[in-house]
């Protein structure tokens, strides 16, 4: 594989376009300047560690790095998209995005989609600032997630584990609460998975309860000050309690999460649903391929697409195993577990193209309203919960 080399090759002409536009017969060849090295390394990192990525992906493109200037050749496809990526990576760190190797994957994957809007568009939006970090939708479909969130009162993000559905869905809440569009946040889980049941754990009540919901807790401890939290939850402005302990109440102007939804049964479902309030929000997620109720018993998550699709004022969000931002070994794990999960149930593919359906929705709507802002003329070439 070709790697970066420290060598110009005697190029010294300034390119103000990123593509060269003669495909000569060994191929593209074009060169990119920065304006400073400080650009460079906030564009490739140190040492232009970014450039192996870049040709890990492109495999027949060769860059080559020599002060302030950047050589890309090979392959013109190829070329053609590593240019757009080192494009698109330069605006990002110029609008104070950290770019990383991880960020690099995630406009590679971008990228491959011809209806994908500008990187800067996705990657450049921030939902919140928490404790010195910035918390950003890192792909198109989380994009379309938290487009979905602010377009609609009820919200179902699907996916597996390392999507973000979670954890973006509680930097909406928590922004929601600074903007004091809401004046409490209610997080809830069922309490009971992977088969043990609370009377033979030990401790009170609450020594039961803690570990299922110890996940919600660690997202909010990434989101708000440390010394806030036993205010916060004290005065029940934010509240964390098992899905058990909404029946009966009416949750008026809250912003409310259902986490790990696929382990509800139908009729929990329907009580969560119905406790919806005016002035609230309700985001219902969870992952289909990881239900860990006893025996026969049908999943909500999965039985609510089919009762509710369609229904105005309702979106189902669809993630997949291109949205995991963990290891990268965790999203080769996911697409192998949902190869065997659709080899094994026949009516899985159906309730994830449901989803998808409802997503693609969702998404063009996003589009066109990005296209509306934009206005005519070429997509911006330039542009991370």
């Amino acid at each position: 594989m070709p790697i970066a080399r420290a060598e110009c090759g005697g190029c010294n002409s300034r390119m103000d376009q990123q593509v060269s536009q003669e495909d000569r017969p060994r191929g593209t060849d074009a060169l990119v300047q920065f304006d400073s090295s400080d650009q460079m390394v906030a564009t490739l990192g140190a040492h232009d560690e970014l450039l192996r990525v870049i040709t890990g992906a492109y495999p027949n493109v060769e860059l080559h790095a020599r002060g302030n200037d950047l050589r890309v050749s090979g392959e013109p496809t190829q070329a053609h998209k590593a240019l757009r990526v080192i494009s698109e990576a330069r605006t990002l760190a110029g609008n104070g995005t950290r770019i990383s190797a991880q960020t690099i994957e995630q406009l590679v994957r971008m990228l491959e989609s011809s209806d994908t809007p500008d990187a800067q568009s996705v990657l450049g939006m921030k939902i919140l600032s928490g404790r010195g970090k910035a918390i950003r939708a890192k792909t198109v479909n989380q994009k379309s997630y938290v487009d979905a969130i602010d377009e609609n009162t009820v919200i179902f993000g699907i996916g597996p584990a390392g999507t973000g559905k979670t954890y973006l869905a509680m930097a909406k809440a928590v922004a929601a609460l600074q903007a004091k569009e809401v004046s409490r946040i209610i997080l809830t889980r069922p309490a009971v998975e992977a088969g043990e049941k609370l009377g033979f754990l030990p401790g009170t009540l609450t020594d039961k309860i803690d570990p299922y919901l110890r996940p919600l807790y660690d997202a909010l401890h990434d989101m708000i000050e440390p010394d806030s939290m036993p205010r916060l939850l004290a005065a029940g402005t934010i509240e964390v309690a098992p899905l058990a302990y909404m029946r009966g109440r009416t949750l008026n102007d809250a912003f409310i999460i259902l986490d790990e939804a696929q382990n509800t049964t139908p009729e929990q479902m329907k009580m969560f649903l119905t406790r919806l309030g005016f002035g609230s929000k309700i985001v219902i997620t969870g992952d289909i391929t990881q239900i860990d109720l006893p025996g026969d018993t049908k999943s909500g998550l999965r039985v609510v697409t089919e009762i509710l699709e369609g229904v105005d004022d309702i979106a189902f969000c669809e993630l997949d195993a291109t949205d995991v931002v963990r290891h990268r070994l965790v999203g080769s794990i996911v697409s192998a577990y949902e190869r065997w999960t659709a080899r094994q149930d026949p009516n899985f593919n159906r309730s994830k193209a449901r989803a998808r359906r409802s997503a693609g929705t969702v998404q063009g709507t996003a589009n066109n309203m990005i296209s509306k802002r934009q206005g005519p003329g070429p997509a911006a070439q330039e542009h991370s919960a």
